[in-house]
């Protein structure tokens, strides 16, 4: 069974509500302190591992399998560009380009 539109941006929503909530905890439980070094490094890495998680589920992603299509070599392409050091806007131009064809 495939979500439906409506279903992807409830998710979406959801998603952002929390990670906000997640950023603006910080300042209000903590207000001047600094925190620990190990949860620091922790939380620097929170929005980059969830991009990525979303990527590759929306990539990967089909109905309970997983599926290769065009998605990978565009996104492979992006990535690609991105670590030759592309600006974002043309890796996603790159990306849109190879998946179309």
């Amino acid at each position: 069974m495939s979500p439906s539109t409506t279903d992807v941006w409830i998710v979406v929503a959801i998603v952002g509500v929390v990670t906000v909530l997640f950023k603006a905890a910080g300042p209000v439980f903590l207000g001047r302190r600094a925190l620990p070094k190990e949860l620091d490094s922790v939380v620097a890495l929170f929005a980059p591992v969830m991009l990525t998680a979303f990527v590759v589920t929306q990539t990967f992603g089909g109905d309970e399998e997983i599926v290769v299509d065009a998605r990978v070599p565009g996104v492979a392409a992006a990535a690609l560009a991105l670590w030759r050091g592309a600006p974002i806007v043309a890796a996603m131009a790159i990306a849109a380009v190879v998946t179309a064809e």
